[in-house]
């Protein structure tokens, strides 16, 4: 499927920024909580990205974002000269851990920070991550690093729990939430549109990948528990979530929901 809508990048106040920046680096302390509890990426949708982006054994990409390497494994298989790169020393120490012996390089970087030729990288990918970029980096930068023709990929993944979870989960959020009711709340464009209208890119492709399955009820308490949102909240009110939650929870052995992945890519315009 094929994006051709365009919206610019709106402002970020320096509220938002400080928020944002704040938030992302609180899963350096739940690493290992992290690491067991998140989902993975299929292994369709990242052959999909080397295909697409006609990658070989050798070919230059760039991890933002790689936490503790679920997304870097997956990649490490294909042969490319890859590099890896997080904010948080756990999130490495994780990664590196997980991919001992290979020749990945691993670094202690943000994106903004990360420093590498122009037009060196054949893709840069991220999972799950991207949004943590600043905005007036994330498509300038990726747009001067890749070569022309390269690609830029972002695989996001998330949970869609079946009712009567899924509702109480929202109605648990949203009594939490600074932002009041997210149904009230302007819609954030897609990658898809954003990457549109930058101008940097040619047409961007998405695709998605839902997968229905049962995940124990701890696990469900440990995925909850390394959002950003509840990591910033205070220990108190983190406690009475996590309790709420059990209440709902408290009858089932196993909990069933989608596990949903989308993929986004496009190829960086000639210059």
């Amino acid at each position: 499927m094929r994006y051709c809508r365009a919206v610019t990048v709106g402002a970020e106040t320096e509220q938002e920024r400080s928020k944002r920046r704040y938030q992302r680096t609180l899963f350096d302390g739940v690493a290992r909580r992290y690491d067991d509890a998140r989902a993975g990426y299929p292994d369709h949708l990242v052959q999909f990205v080397v295909t697409t982006a006609a990658l070989g054994s050798g070919s230059a990409v760039l991890e933002v974002g790689c936490g503790t390497g679920q997304l870097t494994e997956r990649l490490a298989r294909f042969g490319f000269d890859l590099t890896a790169i997080d904010i948080g020393p756990s999130m490495i120490a994780a990664a590196r851990l997980r991919l001992a012996g290979s020749a990945v390089s691993f670094q202690l970087a943000s994106f903004e920070g990360f420093a590498a030729a122009g037009a060196s990288l054949d893709l840069i990918v991220s999972g799950t991550a991207f949004h943590w970029v600043d905005p007036e980096v994330k498509f300038r930068k990726p747009a001067h690093l890749l070569r022309p023709g390269g690609w830029l990929a972002l695989l996001a993944t998330g949970e869609r729990y079946d009712d009567p979870l899924g509702a109480a989960l929202e109605g648990m959020w949203a009594a939490r939430s600074e932002d009041g009711d997210a149904s009230v709340r302007p819609r954030k464009p897609a990658d898809a549109e954003v990457i549109a209208g930058t101008g940097l890119f040619e047409e961007p492709i998405h695709t998605t990948h839902a997968q229905p399955m049962a995940r124990p009820a701890e696990a469900v308490i440990a995925v909850e528990s390394t959002r950003a949102t509840f990591l910033s909240w205070p220990e108190e009110v983190r406690r009475g979530f996590t309790e709420e939650l059990r209440q709902h929870l408290r009858s089932q052995a196993e909990v069933r929901l989608t596990q949903q992945t989308s993929l986004t890519m496009a190829r960086a315009r000639s210059r």
